[in-house]
């Protein structure tokens, strides 16, 4: 069953707990639809778990963004077309290679090497909390420093320089910024990564840019991968820690669980990665060659936004889906995407928000929110979701 346009896709949730009613409506009505994007642009809408999966391991569907049909949300991104693709806009056969130079920094043993550094990190931000002055802005004080902190320390950028990246970052999550405040910032962002680059290859140190930098001579490619992984390694991270935490002071009794028994963070963690997928919409593709998904035929050139939102609250898929289950261990949920270009970091990701959630609710036992839960700012105005300021006492 499929809609027919116009169907605007809203991209503004009316709860911070669910995706929009329209997404939604879509999954129970027209889980393959037509619509218009809020740049204008048509492309189909995939809802259904089962759906999203096929087509991102479909290699007729592009992740190009240099293609005319590939759908983007706000004109302004279109203007991004023109740099160099990062991993997340390559095809094969170039993606393969690519992605193999750098997956081995993200392995599971690098991640649990990097457990005693991650957790020193969380003690010193929480010691700073204990310290000061009440309220404090979780925001400000545990959720974005702790995940800028490491992927800085593991890139090798220096931490010093991050309200520079940080504002650029935020610049190009906004869903309103123009295509010029779009391409300032990412073009002060790949010369200042381009510079540090440089500094690397004179002056290599322990860091992931430092190694890629010995094996590789292509310095578009290396900018673009710092860039790919400073920006989606610390405001992500940052926006689940905010919204697992807010999760977590609305139901005292998983708070209480995981601080009794570490041993339930994990499956804690992917419940609500699953449960807010702050990224709904970050898998878009672009066909390019006709392919049946769910019995509809989808043409080349047609452009696919797949909404991990729905597809993490399919019930095909996930039995009570609209439920916080923190023992439900449903590990095949969309939050990292699917397939080839599944997310590279989700296991330093994994792994921060473990220790953060453990370790605040053991020290910090008494934490409660300042302020009512639903006068929180949320971030209704940015690609990914998350929440601006958050006061937090004890």
């Amino acid at each position: 069953m499929t809609a027919q346009l116009p169907t605007a896709l809203p991209i503004t949730r009316t709860c911070p707990h669910a995706p929009p009613d329209e997404h939604l409506r879509l999954l129970r009505e027209a889980p393959i639809s037509r619509v218009t994007l809020p740049s204008g642009m048509d492309a189909w809408a995939l809802t259904r778990h089962e759906d999203i999966r096929a087509m991102l391991t479909d290699p007729r569907f592009s992740s190009d963004r240099r293609n005319p049909g590939f759908p983007v949300l706000t004109p302004g991104q279109r203007a991004l077309a023109g740099f160099t693709p990062s991993l997340i806009g390559m095809d094969p056969p170039e993606h393969g290679p690519a992605r193999r130079a750098v997956v081995g920094e993200f392995t599971v043993r690098r991640m649990a090497a990097l457990r005693p550094r991650v957790q020193q990190v969380v003690d010193e931000h929480v010691d700073a909390m204990l310290a000061g002055p009440r309220p404090v802005d979780l925001v400000k004080a545990l959720s974005l420093p702790v995940p800028s902190l490491v992927v800085c320390e593991l890139l090798g950028v220096p931490y010093a320089d991050h309200e520079f990246f940080q504002s650029r970052s935020a610049l190009l999550l906004k869903r309103e910024a123009s295509a010029e405040e779009r391409v300032g910032a990412i073009t002060e962002l790949r010369a200042y990564l381009g510079e540090l680059i440089e500094a690397k290859r004179d002056e290599p140190a322990d860091d992931l840019l430092s190694r890629q930098a010995a094996t590789s001579d292509d310095r578009e490619q290396l900018v673009m991968l710092a860039f790919l992984l400073l920006v989606a390694g610390h405001e992500t991270t940052a926006n689940m820690i905010s919204l697992g935490v807010m999760t977590f002071l609305e139901h005292p009794g998983n708070a209480r669980a995981i601080r009794e028994d570490p041993s339930k963070t994990p499956l804690a963690v992917e419940e609500l990665l699953r449960y807010f997928t702050i990224a709904e919409i970050a898998t878009t593709r672009v066909a390019v060659a006709d392919a049946e998904i769910g019995g509809v035929v989808i043409r080349a050139g047609e452009g696919v936004v797949a909404l991990s939102n729905t597809g993490n609250r399919d019930p095909e898929a996930f039995e009570r889906p609209d439920e916080l289950d923190i023992g439900r261990g449903a590990r095949h949920h969309l939050a990292f995407g699917f397939g080839p270009h599944q997310c590279l970091g989700q296991n330093l990701a994994r792994l921060e928000l473990e220790v953060v959630f453990t370790t605040l609710f053991r020290r910090i036992p008494d934490l409660r929110s300042a302020v009512p839960l639903d006068s929180l700012p949320f971030k209704d105005d940015a690609n990914v979701y998350g929440i601006y300021e958050f006061p937090v006492t004890w």
